[in-house]
């Protein structure tokens, strides 16, 4: 079982925050899961979401989310906010990103994260839901440059347990970092085990 995070205060919820969480706490109960641990008091930090295999993986992180009381973001490449579903893209917390730009996506959310007084945006490192051998880096470098903290998030589909376990700082040394945090994942069952990575 995951190592869970002591109890911290949250700020209040938003207004979509506290109107939606009534559909996240149902959708929860009709799939069976529940949530463990608790958000970071930090007012900007990234979530690894690990491991991901599924397209069930979403609505999952989305709910867990409102139930915390905190909107998560995530991101999405620029051609998915185009007329008609930019709005609802944004609605679920998605945020463009250009890759067309000579600055790649990592400098795009550093730049976010500096503009933003409260910012909490959800990555799976894994990149893809298919199958992978090595995940990517970005959300590691995204949270080293913008000087913020990572939350263990996971989703356990053994156990049906969606949540946070802790928060982690970036020293700097990536390979030494991502050891330490693959070591907590190899504890979490994802929905479909040959999709996910060993390193």
């Amino acid at each position: 079982m995951p190592e869970v995070a002591p109890a911290l205060s949250l700020p209040k919820p938003s207004l979509a925050v506290r109107v939606f969480r009534p559909l996240a706490r149902l959708w929860l109960r009709i799939t069976g899961w529940h949530i463990e641990g608790e958000m970071p008091k930090d007012p900007k930090f990234i979530i690894v979401a690990a491991p991901h295999s599924s397209n069930w993986d979403l609505p999952h992180v989305l709910a867990a989310g409102l139930e915390f009381g905190v909107r998560v973001h995530w991101m999405g490449k620029d051609s998915l906010f185009k007329w008609p579903y930019a709005g609802f893209m944004r609605w679920l917390g998605g945020i463009p990103v250009d890759r067309s730009k000579a600055n790649n996506a990592v400098a795009q959310m550093i730049e976010r994260f500096d503009h933003e007084d409260k910012l909490v945006l959800v990555i799976p490192p894994e990149g893809t839901r298919g199958r992978v051998t090595r995940w990517k880096s970005g959300f590691y470098h995204i949270a080293v440059g913008a000087k913020i903290p990572l939350a263990l998030g996971f989703l356990d589909y053994k156990r049906k347990a969606a949540g946070i376990a802790r928060v982690f700082h970036p020293t700097g040394n990536f390979e030494a970092d991502l050891a330490e945090i693959q070591a907590f994942y190899a504890t979490v069952t994802p929905c479909y085990p040959d999709r996910s990575a060993k390193d």
